[in-house]
C-alpha cells in the first residue's frame, strides 16, 4: 500500500508542478499584454495601409534580392564551368596536335625504315647473285678439274 501512496504522491506532485507552471504562464501573459498596451501605437487606416504596402514591398525586395544572389551564384558557376570547358578544349586540341605530330613522325620513321629495308634487300640480292655466280664458277672449275683429273689418269694408264 505504501507503494500506491508513493505513486499517488508522485502524480499529485506532477499536477501541482503543472498548475504552478500554468499560473506562471498566465502571469507572464498578463504582464506582456500590459506592456503591449503601453507601447502600442495606434494609427488610422490610411497610415496602416501605407505601412502594410511598405512592409509588403520590403518583403518583395528581400525575396528579389535573394533571387538575384541565387542567379549571381548560378552565373558564377556557369562562368567557371565555361572556363573549365575552354581549358579542357585547349588541352584536348593540344593533345590532338601532339598525337598528329607523333603520327607524322612515326610515318616518317616507317618510310625511312622501308627505304633502309629496300636497300638491304638490294644488297642481299646482289650478294646472292655474286654467291650464285661464284658457286657456278666453282662448279665449272670442279668440272674442269675432274675433266683434267680424268685425262691424267687415262694418260698415266697408257
Amino acid at each position: 500500500m505504501e507503494e500506491k501512496d508513493k505513486g499517488k504522491g508522485k502524480g499529485s506532485e506532477r499536477w501541482t508542478a503543472a498548475i504552478t507552471n500554468i499560473s506562471e504562464m498566465a502571469a507572464n501573459l498578463d504582464s506582456l499584454q500590459k506592456l503591449l498596451v503601453k507601447k502600442a501605437v495606434y494609427v488610422d487606416e490610411e497610415t496602416f495601409a501605407k505601412a502594410s504596402v511598405s512592409s509588403e514591398q520590403a518583403r518583395t525586395i528581400k525575396v528579389l534580392e535573394q533571387r538575384v544572389e541565387t542567379l549571381e551564384r548560378e552565373l558564377d558557376a556557369a562562368i567557371s564551368a565555361a572556363a573549365r570547358a575552354r581549358n579542357e578544349k585547349r588541352q584536348a586540341e593540344a593533345a590532338q596536335k601532339a598525337a598528329e605530330l607523333r603520327a607524322l613522325e612515326v610515318t616518317r620513321e616507317l618510310e625511312n625504315t622501308t627505304k633502309v629495308f629496300e636497300l638491304h634487300m638490294e644488297e642481299l640480292r646482289a650478294k646472292q647473285e655474286e654467291i650464285s655466280k661464284r658457286d657456278n664458277e666453282i662448279k665449272l672449275l670442279e668440272a674442269i678439274i675432274q675433266t683434267l683429273g680424268g685425262r691424267e689418269s687415262h694418260s698415266s694408264n697408257d
